[in-house]
């Protein structure tokens, strides 16, 4: 009797083994980069900072009997015209305002009001699905001097460019290229030397935008207030700020990682909104909401000169990306993308040579705040769906995108993957079902094997037993 309970639960297993193996699928670790993108993309964030002034400039005056002098004698050069043509004649002139800006313009008492504002711009990650989320202080935080300075530069801006209208307005003609950039040159001169600015009532203001999909409208972008948690200080300071938007559930957040610090040598994934991408003119305003997913290695992990270590990364991370997270093959954020290096010669930015934070200074903080950051139901339920869509078992996936879409409808990528789930699960391509036909295949086989192997002693008695003769 022992010997044959013995023998149908060897069977047993061979029956059920499959089954086991499928489901270990699910506790391998390491996601593929489409997969490691599907899971991160819903929470990471635009950051923006708005800076608003009233800005006063001197206004400056040409000196109107001189600029007439000066079109007269470069009239007189050609009165026929068929040397000079008109163009070349206005070449003459502006050459000439560029040459000596001080002999025609002038400042004057008088001020030029405007309402202007400056905008800094990041990126950032929820770590909750009530709000919470990290970015770099750099992105929120400006010194005075930088703030001044870009208000100067915008306000001449505008200034100039008025000014340039103005003028074609009064002279009748539309400027080229070339005479407008010798004209903004010139005035860059004169407002430099001889005009001065002031600032008044200057606010701040922090806004997250992230993106919601609608079934009826695609995909919108929606834009709330944030307000400071904690903060660092910028670079070489601890560069880490934590925010919160206020009335907020559910929302795509991203997992830390445990580990205090990456293996160098290992692939790392950098999510960001780089100024490069979001100011090309060949891309559609509203491409700037979908982050820039970029890959590399840890190539070191080196000491900052505040002491703490700092991660580095061949991953591109440039203007626009600082606040975003560096995540690692199993999805998680190992640290917080902040700097890169500069060549000694000419300034810019050395590609292939970017820094992160590592995830547990950003734990360090948000232990600090008694922030406890939470993977949200919705993003538990769309991962673990992630998970099984692509190891192809799309109803055990469908069921779980379905549960996430009853607590947010709007969380990003989750129509794309109930569509897809239900496509393929239309196509017979779920691997489970597939499975499942398999092993009752194989097992009524085995079945058969185990009776027949059973019972044969009796059966061969019974065939081979002999008729009784009459």
């Amino acid at each position: 009797m022992i010997s044959t309970f013995k023998k149908i639960s060897f069977y047993f297993l061979l029956i059920t083994a499959p089954l086991t193996a499928s489901n270990k699928l699910f506790s391998q670790s390491s996601i593929s980069a489409e997969e490691n993108y599907a899971r991160n993309r819903p929470g990471v964030i635009k950051v923006h900072t708005e800076f608003s002034a009233n800005v006063y400039v001197n206004k400056v005056q040409m000196n109107q009997r001189r600029f007439q002098l000066l079109v007269d004698s470069v009239k007189r050069l050609d009165t026929t015209g068929l040397i000079l043509k008109p163009k070349e004649k206005l070449d003459i002139v502006l050459r000439v305002l560029y040459k000596s800006p001080f002999r025609f313009f002038s400042g004057t008492t008088e001020y030029l009001r405007q309402d202007h504002r400056i905008v800094s711009s990041g990126t950032g990650f929820f770590i909750s699905g009530d709000g919470y989320l990290v970015t770099n202080c750099h992105v929120i935080d400006r010194d005075s001097l930088y703030v001044r300075k870009q208000f100067i530069l915008s306000t001449f801006q505008d200034v100039t460019d008025a000014n340039i209208k103005a003028l074609e307005a009064t002279w009748e003609v539309d400027l080229n290229e070339e005479q407008r950039n010798l004209l903004y040159n010139t005035y860059n001169v004169i407002y430099s030397q001889v005009s001065t600015m002031f600032l008044f009532d200057l606010q701040k203001k922090i806004y997250v935008e992230y993106r919601e999909d609608r079934d009826d409208t695609g995909s919108s972008i929606v834009t709330k207030p944030a307000r400071v948690i904690l903060k660092g200080r910028p670079m070489p300071g601890k560069d880490i700020a934590l925010l919160k938007i206020d009335s907020a559930s559910n929302l795509p957040s991203l997992l830390l990682s445990k580990d205090p610090l990456a293996q160098v040598g290992s692939q790392v994934y950098v999510y960001g909104y780089p100024g490069f991408v979001a100011n090309n003119a060949f891309l559609a305003p509203d491409a700037f909401i979908e982050p820039t997913l970029t890959t590399g290695i840890v190539g070191g992990i080196k000491k900052s000169v505040g002491g703490w270590p700092v991660i580095q990364t061949d991953a591109t991370i440039s203007y626009g990306s600082s606040g975003g997270p560096v995540c690692n093959h199993q999805g998680e954020v190992i640290g917080l993308a902040t700097f890169g290096s500069l060549e000694q010669a000419t300034g810019e930015l050395v590609s292939g040579f970017n820094f992160a934070i590592p995830v547990s200074l950003v734990q360090d903080y948000i232990d600090s705040a008694r922030i406890k950051p939470r993977m949200g139901e919705v993003t538990e339920l769309f991962n673990e769906g992630l998970e099984m869509y692509y190891k192809e078992y799309y109803r055990n996936a469908l069921r779980k995108f379905e549960g996430a879409e009853k607590l947010n409808k709007s969380y990003p990528l989750l129509a794309l993957y109930l569509t897809n789930s239900k496509n393929r699960i239309g196509a017979g391509a779920d691997r489970q079902s597939i499975l499942f036909k398999v092993i009752i295949v194989f097992g009524m086989g085995i079945i058969f094997f185990v009776v027949i192997y059973m019972f044969y002693p009796k059966l061969k008695l019974w065939w081979t037993k002999p008729t009784r003769s009459n």
